[in-house]
């Protein structure tokens, strides 16, 4: 069911998407989907602030001063109330600053214009959001304390910010180009940012495709029709490289854990715990191609369960975090998830081991390989090429802390 908010003059409710400005520069109206639900900013008053002139940091704190005279506050206001009704995660919310920003200066006709209406609107409602700027080029950061691996990022007064548009961009030399920071406080802007989700939004039953997997075990044949939603796909497109549990303890919307895991769960109802855990091992080994991030993506690009379904091809990062999630939901049993120089995998802790076990904290897990290897590897082996390898232990789950 949809839910309405009103805030004076503004509503929350289901519409086609629009925008309306007036001719004069006044906007009126705003409307656009945000997954499933539809914003609507009624009666509006504000005037639209461009800006063309060159970046520095003192025409950035103009400008600032003439969006707050401007009559933004009710687009603020509307913000906060979505943020306090749905309680979305950062990451989402985020989404939602971006999209707000896109209808009120769209990317590809100012990009600087429509980068400071995202920190506008992101430091306006709450969180501590910076800027830098270089010749032409404005980089917008988070305060986040998470660590990231592919996007810059500095240090001040002990708190971490992170940059949230550098991929706009491509590469830069920060040897060889010097940024300014813009310091502009923004009453309220102090919280931090995280790139950890909860859950995903309500998706509509129609925004659901479906696809058909299948693999072979046992000389039984296993055949799934799963329902996947592509706008996953841009929910992540610029989700940044991060720490393993980041992925791997991202939910799947409703829409694919309805048609998936009944499906798992009804296929090994009849089996042990160890074969059930071999059964979800060879389902993500096998049901799909295996294809290295450079070669799929171009680069480094790690993904939680359900964009390892979306995709044809996945690499070890990606089928780890789908059996991690797999074994979690359907036997929540405790793991490791090991990182090798090349590699990554997962070992999970049973009443008794299987093969050389992996010993972490004096407990012993079984190795379980999710992704292929040039032989067969039941439950407890690992490939011959890594069995002097060190690894890592770069994430450990706990039942309890489910």
């Amino acid at each position: 069911m949809k839910r309405t908010i009103i805030i004076v003059s503004l509503l929350l409710t289901l519409c086609w998407s629009y925008i309306a400005h007036a001719d004069n520069g006044v906007i009126h109206k705003i409307s656009f989907d945000f997954y499933g639900d539809s914003i609507i900013i009624n009666n509006l008053n504000t005037h639209l602030v461009t800006y063309t002139e060159k970046l520095s940091k003192e025409n950035i704190q103009l400008y600032y001063q003439q969006m707050s005279a401007s009559g933004y506050q009710p687009i603020i206001e509307t913000l906060k109330a979505y943020k306090e009704q749905h309680n979305p995660d950062d990451w989402l919310y985020y989404q939602l600053v971006r999209k707000t920003a896109q209808y009120l200066s769209p990317k590809e006709i100012n990009y600087e214009q429509y980068t400071l209406y995202k920190w506008y609107l992101l430091s306006g409602t709450g969180f501590d959001a910076r800027l830098s700027i270089a010749d032409s080029r404005l980089l917008f950061y988070v305060q986040c304390d998470e660590n990231i691996y592919d996007i810059p990022y500095y240090t001040s007064h002990n708190k971490q910010y992170v940059c949230l548009n550098y991929h706009d961009y491509g590469k830069i030399d920060f040897t060889t180009t010097q940024f300014l920071r813009v310091e502009i406080p923004v009453p309220g802007a102090e919280n931090g940012f995280s790139y950890k989700l909860t859950r995903l939004p309500a998706f509509s039953p129609a925004d659901y495709e479906e696809k058909d997997i299948a693999f072979n075990y046992q000389n039984i044949d296993y055949r799934f029709r799963i329902k996947l939603n592509p706008k996953v796909k841009n929910i992540f497109a610029n989700y940044p490289v991060a720490d393993y549990q980041l992925y791997f303890d991202m939910p799947m919307s409703s829409g694919t854990y309805a048609s998936l895991i009944p499906q798992l769960k009804e296929n090994i109802a009849n089996m042990g715990t160890r074969q059930g855990v071999d059964y979800l091992m060879r389902f993500t080994r096998y049901s799909f191609l295996y294809q290295p991030d450079g070669v799929h993506f171009g680069k480094e690009k790690r993904m939680n369960a359900e964009q390892t379904l979306l995709y044809e091809g996945s690499d070890c990062e990606d089928r780890a975090a789908l059996f991690f999630y797999l074994v979690k939901e359907i036997y929540n049993l405790p793991m490791l998830v090991l990182a090798y120089p090349d590699h990554v995998t997962v070992a999970v802790k049973f009443e008794k081991h299987i093969g050389k076990p992996i010993i972490y904290n004096g407990e012993k897990y079984t190795l379980c390989e999710p992704t292929p290897q040039r032989k067969d590897l039941p439950l407890g082996k690992v490939s011959p090429e890594r069995n002097n390898s060190t690894y890592e232990v770069a994430f450990v789950y706990y039942p309890d802390s489910k």
